[in-house]
């Protein structure tokens, strides 16, 4: 497996929802979820403490004389947006401050349509923020309603003709097909809707019934149906034909951009780069090195307060785990991967992918595996052969 000079980014988890949906699994609270801790975090110092471990970075035995300026920086949850804007921004500033960016510097965050307005996103986009990313889901009301959203289909196109206006480079809509409900041409309406507004990046996911979630609690008593999975594929071409046509081509399954537009944070994870967690429950990534903080926020807020560890745990990846995961990542993105990053034993194996039709015959030819339009379809399939 060949190495690479790895890029490095952060990531920043801001564990805030005003409310929490039915299909959610993520590290995430709403204010009745934190209770009393919120007189230990809130999202009025949550900035404090992630300034804090900022810091703490800055001195670590893996950053330590780094020289190293972040490529992307990605603010996600939660919704980063529960936060004033005004603490992303000195958050941000300070990862400047102490590591330095990049000329064309990334700079993400998340949010939900209705937690955000045109004053706050000017100040997002006047404080160094570049692009962001909003949870659409969908333009039908009653699907909406299935995942428990809380923003109307309106409202998305509105916050975006805002983050337009105030001058972000990049806008992302996040969509979700598939749900119980959803019929064809609510997904096309979806389409139509996203490609008549100024964006340049789609990230689409089948809905996924997460165990413990309220989602998972209506399919086990029978209320809502278990989502399927060939009417998943069914929609995933129809996303894909509609994207495509519209100057949107895939560079990974889930995703489609413009050619500018591809998400270079995204990119680092899925090219096994290094990136550094920030915030409760963040995962990092350094040289081979994997470990995560605290999930809970008041024990991450607190370890942070004594100066204690807020490491929850960590691994050590091995060549042959490297190589498992650069093969996962890799093979879900356009460029595909390098021939020579499949172990010899399971060469063959990729022929097979190949003569079946799933992995495409002019990037064989130059050394490379790319997925075919349907071996996408067949991705984790694949990857789970080659990796065996």
């Amino acid at each position: 497996m060949r190495e690479q000079r790895s890029a490095l980014a952060f990531y920043l988890h801001v564990p805030f929802c005003a409310s929490r949906c039915g299909y959610c699994d993520f590290n995430t609270y709403t204010a009745s979820e934190l209770g009393s801790d919120l007189a230990t975090i809130s999202r009025d110092t949550w900035a404090d403490y992630a300034i804090r471990e900022i810091a703490r970075a800055r001195v670590s035995a893996h950053l330590a004389g780094d020289d190293r300026p972040l490529t992307a920086v990605f603010f996600g949850g939660g919704t980063p947006t529960q936060v004033p804007a005004a603490h992303l921004v000195r958050v941000l500033a300070e990862l400047r401050r102490q590591f330095g960016f990049i000329d064309e510097v990334e700079v993400t965050t998340e949010a939900n349509p209705d937690s955000v307005d045109a004053t706050y996103l000017q100040n997002l986009r006047d404080g160094g923020f570049t692009r962001i990313s909003f949870g659409h889901q969908s333009s039908a009301s009653h699907v909406l309603r299935v995942l428990e959203r809380t923003h109307t289909p309106g409202r998305t196109w509105e916050a975006i003709a805002s983050a337009h206006a105030a001058g972000f480079e990049h806008i992302n809509v996040d969509l979700i097909y598939a749900t119980p409900g959803e019929t064809d041409d609510d997904l096309r309406r979806t389409l139509d809707d996203v490609v008549a507004a100024p964006v340049d990046h789609v990230s689409a996911y089948s809905l996924i019934v997460e165990s413990g979630t309220r989602l998972a609690a209506q399919v086990r008593r029978g209320e809502v149906p278990m989502p399927d999975d060939d009417i998943a594929a069914l929609r995933y071409g129809i996303i894909d034909e509609r994207l495509q046509a519209a100057g949107l081509n895939w560079y990974e399954v889930s995703n489609w951009a413009t050619p500018t537009g591809q998400c270079q944070h995204n990119l680092a994870y899925w090219r096994n780069h290094d990136w550094w967690g920030i915030g409760p429950g963040a995962h990092s990534h350094i040289a081979g090195h994997r470990w995560w903080n605290a999930k809970h926020p008041a024990t991450w807020a607190a370890a942070l307060t004594v100066e204690d560890s807020i490491i929850a745990g960590e691994e050590f990846i091995d060549v042959d785990d490297r190589r498992v995961e650069t093969i996962m990542l890799g093979l879900r993105l356009r460029e595909g991967l390098d021939v020579a990053d499949i172990a010899p034993d399971r060469l063959a194996a990729a022929e097979r992918w190949h003569n079946d039709g799933f992995l495409d015959s002019a990037a064989m030819l130059g050394g490379r595996l790319v997925l075919t339009d349907t071996g996408r379809l067949l991705a984790d399939a694949i990857v789970r052969d080659l990796t065996s």
